[in-house]
């Protein structure tokens, strides 16, 4: 009975009815993900360094992500979600357990038979796409390559299970995921890599993959769903076929993307050994408050935006739209800035041990300080996707995606060769802000009006309040050198804790004082989880002030 009541707790009785309480949710469940992100980052740079092994492990992942990415993540969100929630909204809950039933039956197939071709074919596709790589490490590539292969399976299937959960607003299980993902990849590192070698690696993302589907069966389980087979769903249900024909844009859209991942992997490989093992940690670096305020805040909103353009509630979409993207930029802004000006500290923190030496340490706090320019463009591009992904355009995104994708193909080219890896990184970055400012304009031509002047007001605020955070955390950065020689973990992590500390102190009392909205907004939220409710809350805080 303890047990079904705790299982209950757990899968289902976590719907979460606004954006900023499931963004809360996420949001929490993300830094646990990303602190195994972190530590998982942390193993495998101090146990291998920057070089080949680390080279071979993320250039593995290159095939399978792109299958994965191409054809199930972001696509069948994007098309799943608003048409599963259309069904419950409409209280027909049996054709939305066919309708799911319908898309597992589909991806499994499909994925099974295109991974298949992909392990045979491995050899030669991999020269392809890392031909600067030695016959060593290819022969290493196209091993762990093949065995990552089995991950997009349980990824594809549970990838349906979490568009059934975002539709239904609960989140839980939903955030546990990836944490269950990372784990495997950390129980490989830790226990497969001394038994079976470098192969171990891949079979800890395997183990991973499986997880994350599983922790979200049992969820959807608790919600009513059984999987039913059918292998005629996909082509005799009316729903499943809308949701094949809205992903296809989304999926040409995901392969814009991924073709620019090959891109970098391609060029990477011709350079220095460990090149794109620094890129590929200076990007994990930098996604933490990409993934904790940008991801989070997005899949929060994404159900409620859906709603709304499907009952064409036009202004509350703004509203919701408005609120969230303002909502993000004074979460990531002043991040962004600490991690600019912290950058060094944070490399030496998170990766500074075992086999990472300094030359590594100095370049991945290169790469991390342009990627973190972009940080904001980055984050603000998943809202604008999923703003055009309720009204069932999946192309606009697509459009805007290969403009800027060109554009970061040609200045890796003209870049490369003169700043190394670090071109890589300044690419990446102008293609994110020019996505940005594509889908920001697009969806202001298709919308007429998006609260663009109170969200200038606010990006104005939060951008001078977040420069007081770059200037005081460098202050005290520089201030800390003469209390202690940086020569040891603690010594370096008070000199973080310190600089950060008094930056985002002096964030908050900036934004106190230019009376910037989302700060007001972000203390309420914090005062009504201390106090209970709203009307407690705002006498709190009126005693306060």
């Amino acid at each position: 009975m303890i047990r079904k009541i705790i299982k209950q707790k757990i899968f289902q009785n976590n719907s979460t009815e606004t954006v900023a309480g499931a963004a809360l949710v996420i949001s929490v469940a993300g830094i646990l993900s990303r602190l195994l992100g972190l530590l998982r980052d942390r193993i495998l740079a101090s146990q291998f360094g920057a070089g080949d092994t680390l080279d071979t492990y993320y250039a593995a992942f290159r095939l399978p992500d792109f299958l994965y990415n191409l054809l199930v993540a972001g696509a069948l969100s994007a098309a799943f979600v608003p048409v599963f929630s259309a069904l419950l909204s409409e209280e027909k809950k049996e054709k939305a357990w066919e309708l799911a039933s319908a898309v597992i039956t589909f991806l499994i197939l499909m994925i099974a038979v295109l991974s298949l071709g992909f392990i045979i074919f491995a050899p030669k596709i991999i020269s392809l796409i890392v031909p600067g790589f030695s016959p060593e490490k290819m022969t290493e590539t196209v091993l762990l390559t093949r065995i990552i292969f089995l991950s997009p399976l349980f990824l594809s299937v549970s990838a349906v299970f979490g568009g059934m959960l975002v539709s239904f607003k609960s989140f839980l299980a939903y955030s546990l995921a990836p944490i269950m993902y990372n784990l495997g990849i950390i129980v490989g590192v830790v226990f497969f890599v001394p038994i079976l070698g470098t192969s171990g690696l891949a079979w800890g993302v395997v183990l991973g993959a499986f997880s994350h589907a599983v922790i979200q069966y049992f969820a959807v389980k608790f919600f009513g769903y059984r999987y039913a087979f059918s292998a005629r769903g996909v082509l005799l249900n009316s729903e499943a076929r809308q949701v094949l024909k809205l992903m296809i844009p989304r999926s040409l859209g995901m392969a814009v993307s991924q073709i620019n991942l090959l891109i970098i992997t391609f060029f990477a490989s011709t350079l220095a050994s460990g090149s794109l093992a620094i890129f590929n940690f200076a990007n994990n670096l930098q996604s933490v408050p990409l993934g904790l305020f940008g991801i989070s805040f997005s899949i929060a909103a994404f159900p409620h935006l859906s709603s709304l353009a499907a009952r064409q509630k036009i202004a509350d979409f703004r509203r919701v739209f408005s609120r969230t993207f303002r909502r993000i930029l004074f979460f990531v802004l002043p991040f962004s800035a600490l991690i600019f000006v912290l950058r060094a500290e944070i490399v030496r923190l998170v990766l500074g041990a075992g086999k990472f030496n300094w030359e590594d340490t100095r370049l991945t706090l290169g790469v991390l300080g342009f990627l973190s320019l972009s940080l904001f463009a980055q984050s603000l591009v998943p809202l604008l996707s999923r703003s055009f992904y309720a009204f069932r355009d999946t192309k606009t995104p697509f459009y805007t995606a290969i403009i800027s994708e060109m554009l970061n193909i040609f200045l890796v080219i003209v870049l490369i060769e003169k700043y190394q890896v670090m071109g890589l990184a300044i690419a990446f970055s102008v293609a994110a802000l020019i996505n940005l400012f594509l889908l920001f304009f697009q969806l202001k031509k298709k919308m007429g009006y998006l609260d663009e002047g109170r969200i200038a007001r606010s990006f104005l605020k939060i951008s001078a309040a977040s420069f007081l955070t770059a200037l005081i955390a460098y202050a005290t950065r520089y201030a800390a050198n003469f209390f202690v020689d940086l020569k040891t973990f603690w010594e370096v992590f008070f000199q973080f804790t310190a600089a950060a500390g008094m930056g985002l102190a002096g964030f908050l009392a900036a934004c106190h004082y230019l009376d910037v909205e989302e700060f007001y907004d972000f203390r309420r939220s914090i005062l009504i989880r201390f106090f209970g409710s709203e009307k407690e809350a705002l006498r709190e805080q009126e005693g306060i002030n």
